[in-house]
């Protein structure tokens, strides 16, 4: 009865996702940087596990502290220089791109911001 429950609450926030997605620009553009970032941290991730090391070990290994690997695993990108010492030493690298938006995706963005804006002003 539990694994019925899930399968219809993981469908029902997939299905929730994907409107959101369909409906707001700024939700699309947030979610797909989440994305990018949960990628990072299943590299990290699957590098300790792959080398039985305690984030701690990592840490010293790549010569930052273990609080930054547990922030990195909680998907907290505070600082790129510290990430990108961790992804050089498991063998990966920081692409920084930026990315012009569509005029339609930018014009929505800046509605909605303007929006949020006029709201907190009154």
């Amino acid at each position: 009865m539990k694994k019925i429950r899930k399968a219809i609450a993981v469908k029902a926030i997939s299905q929730h996702i994907k409107e959101e997605i369909r409906k707001s620009p700024i939700f699309k553009e947030l979610y797909e940087l989440e994305e990018q970032k949960l990628n990072v941290v299943k590299w990290i991730v699957n590098y300790r596990i792959k080398n039985n090391l305690t984030q701690g070990q990592l840490a010293k290994k790549a010569r930052v502290t273990q609080q930054y690997i547990s922030k990195i695993e909680n998907g907290d990108f505070s600082s790129i220089v510290t990430l990108e010492k961790i992804l050089l030493f498991i063998g990966y690298t920081v692409k920084i791109q930026a990315v012009p938006l569509s005029h339609r995706v930018k014009n929505s963005i800046e509605r909605l911001i303007g929006a949020k804006h006029r709201l907190q002003l009154a």
